[in-house]
């Protein structure tokens, strides 16, 4: 439920911010009898997950037992022991790995939330233990229209990596627009959805065939209006109460007086992590020394707040893990209202026809790698001092073919991206390289070189095109290698890549229980973290896609049976968490 200005003094359970993580602990709660609140920062509700590809990483979900695809519980603990060493130790994993299939099942089974499954989506890295798929689920698509008028606070799909607001579902249907000019069958897949679409616009002011993560959140918002839960939106957090050691509430801007809302079971801290925190940033991020260096894509107001206001009453943020950040290579798009954009590379860079290089002309990464390993490599790379930039390089063919970032494919034009200097162009590989301030000789040299292997299918300088996760990337309709083609159609085109993420895995550290731990280890009663503001519990590390919202939404569920009293599975404490409870009413 929602009264824009009738602000509830108290409830069982208040939840700081409205991303996956959190809605899922709301929701959860809910479900099990307590009166939830949820206050929201902006206007709408959903955070960074209503931007994302709403992947979740579960393995042993019951989506892929259904499909056949079986494996033990060793299986993922073999894999993240390989891609995390002793960072696989945390004991937060396997209370992950157990509660994850149950949280599917939960929210299948007793919401609106359904699944989709993942089973051709392999994990990053050919670790041993790895899987070619079955590990991932994401949001069935979802009708706007079932949220009825709560359909317009909800946060819409990220504006320039959709078409009008029209996201594009990963797999088959980002596979029908790539292909709509070359099969009759894609071409009337994509009129279809461009007719909805532009019927949307004008009947309800925004697109109401819901996919990737805006279909996530509005199941999961669609669950919490179900449960009765209130939902606050302009309502940012300022600081948490206490009382006799624990956490009992919180302080809320509204209308702009502060509000206190009392919580009876404790508080769940959902804000998103610090991407746009700049003193943070500065502290933690080692290509950004005054915190300005950084360019993510997470929406701008998630600077930090839960964090802060935890650390006020004596949590900790980890400072240990292998990346602060899940790096993604961005690119910075200049729109006409002055405002200046982030675009995710996050799909073309695999396919055939593109390669990245340094301003020095040289390649330096298997461009159809994770975006967290890319812009790790570039990192790594670039010598101290110099800034961690790339050029993302392509042909006539593929731009047409496939988009360069911001800039989309046939049949939209290429003028206004060339006016306003997003994309550069040459006609030869040299007024390329003059156009972008790279080394001419270096990149003819380095084009030649990619061109003779991709000719043939290989690439023997990176290896591209030969793990599972680079061929699902590339295009399947193009062989010998779905990842590669050499460079060969003039005009050629590039786009600069500067270092960016998709949020932050540095967050307040926690026990296996999502409640928040204070600078000795002990459990800050009453206070629990999910998403985001909980610390990475692959340590900073990027195994698969889908390790965000995966534990995200699992901790959240987790967090939300701990309140309402409730075991959770691989805990032995869910009987004392009942008791601790009992004694601090």
């Amino acid at each position: 439920m929602m009264d824009d200005r009738d602000v509830p003094g108290e409830c069982d359970v208040l939840v700081i911010g409205s991303g996956g993580g959190g809605l899922a602990a709301a929701v959860t709660a809910a479900f099990h009898g307590l009166k939830v609140i949820v206050a929201e920062k902006e206007p709408v509700f959903g955070g960074t997950s209503a931007w994302s590809g709403g992947w979740l990483w579960i393995p042993r979900n019951p989506l892929a037992r259904r499909a056949g695809i079986l494996e033990g519980p060793e299986d993922p603990r073999q894999y993240l022991a390989n891609e995390l060493g002793n960072r696989a130790n945390d004991p937060r994993i396997d209370v992950f790995l157990e509660n994850g299939p149950e949280m599917v099942s939960f929210f299948e089974e007793n919401t609106a939330v359904r699944f989709i499954p993942g089973n051709t989506i392999p994990d990053f890295h050919e670790s041993p233990g790895r899987a070619l798929g079955g590990r991932s689920v994401s949001a069935l698509p979802y009708d706007g229209r079932e949220l009825g008028e709560f359909i317009h606070r909800l946060r819409p799909p990220l504006d320039v990596i959709s078409l009008k607001g029209m996201a594009i579902a990963s797999g088959a249907d980002m596979r029908h627009f790539f292909n709509a000019t070359r099969s009759p069958r894609s071409a009337l897949h994509v009129a279809k959805r461009l007719l909805r679409h532009a019927r949307d616009l004008v009947l309800h002011g925004r697109g109401m065939h819901l996919v990737n993560g805006n279909a996530l959140i509005a199941r999961l918002l669609r669950s919490a209006l179900d449960l009765q839960v209130s939902l606050l939106h302009s309502a940012p957090a300022i600081r948490l109460i206490t009382r006799d050691g624990q956490i009992c509430g919180g302080v809320l801007h509204i209308d702009g007086r502060e509000t206190a809302i009392m919580a009876r079971r404790g508080v769940v801290l959902a804000t998103g992590g610090f991407p746009h925190d700049t003193k943070r940033i500065a502290a933690m991020f080692e290509h950004a020394p005054n915190g300005t260096e950084h360019y993510s894509a997470a929406p701008e107001s998630n600077t930090g707040d839960g964090l802060a206001m935890a650390e006020e009453i004596g949590a900790t943020v980890s400072d240990d893990l292998a990346n602060p950040g899940a790096w993604a290579p961005i690119s910075l798009v200049s729109l006409a209202n002055g405002r200046v954009a982030r675009f995710p590379h996050l799909v073309e860079r695999a396919k055939p026809g593109f390669i990245a290089v340094t301003p020095k002309g040289r390649r330096f990464v298997n461009e159809a790698d994770s975006y967290h390993d890319f812009m790790s490599v570039l990192l790594r790379e670039t010598p101290p001092g110099e800034e961690p930039v790339a050029w993302l390089i392509c042909d006539h063919r593929a731009q047409r073919r496939y988009g360069l970032g911001w800039s989309k494919p046939f049949p939209f034009p290429l003028a206004p991206y060339l006016r306003n200097g997003y994309l550069k162009r040459g006609r030869t590989i040299g007024q390329l390289a003059e156009a972008c301030g790279i080394d001419p000789a270096a990149l003819a040299v380095t084009v030649a070189h990619f061109n003779e292997g991709a000719q043939n299918g290989e690439d023997p300088e990176f290896g591209r095109g030969l793990s599972a996760y680079n061929r699902v990337q590339g295009d399947d309709a193009h062989q010998p290698n779905p990842s590669l083609a050499p460079l060969l159609k003039a005009p050629f085109y590039a786009v600069k890549i500067v270092p960016g993420s998709l949020g932050t895995f540095a967050g307040l550290r926690t026990d296996a229980a999502a409640r928040v731990l204070d600078g000795n280890g002990r459990v800050i009663k009453g206070l629990f973290a999910a998403g985001n503001d909980m610390s990475s519990i692959f340590g900073g590390n990027y195994p698969s896609g889908g390790i965000t919202l995966g534990p995200a939404m699992t901790f959240g569920y987790i967090a939300g049976r701990v309140l309402a009293g409730l075991p959770v599975t691989g805990l032995e404490t869910g009987t004392a968490l009942e008791k601790e409870r009992s004694q601090s009413r």
